[in-house]
């Protein structure tokens, strides 16, 4: 958090420095989400639950093979966190 913090104050010293979206967001930090692509958005979005769908796969048991006083129950071979 405190690294971040850092960020944000440098960052409004670099204006106009920056690599990314080709250096069209200006203005203070707390101003630079709205001026984001929309286009940025929706590739994060699609990343994270396509993430979130291949962790799912293969880390629990369908829902439909798992007893009614089970849900959420984890598959056998998998050890949290070991996606390889």
């Amino acid at each position: 958090a405190m690294l971040a913090v850092l960020g944000f104050l440098v960052g409004e010293k670099v204006e106009g420095s920056s690599f990314l979206f080709d250096s069209q967001i200006s203005g203070p930090a707390i101003t630079h989400i709205p001026q984001v692509p929309e286009g940025f958005w929706a590739l994060l979005l699609l990343s994270i639950g396509a993430t979130e769908q291949f962790r799912a796969e293969k880390g629990w048991v369908d829902p439909s093979e798992t007893p009614i006083d089970a849900p959420g129950m984890l598959k056998a071979d998998y050890t949290p966190g070991d996606l390889g």
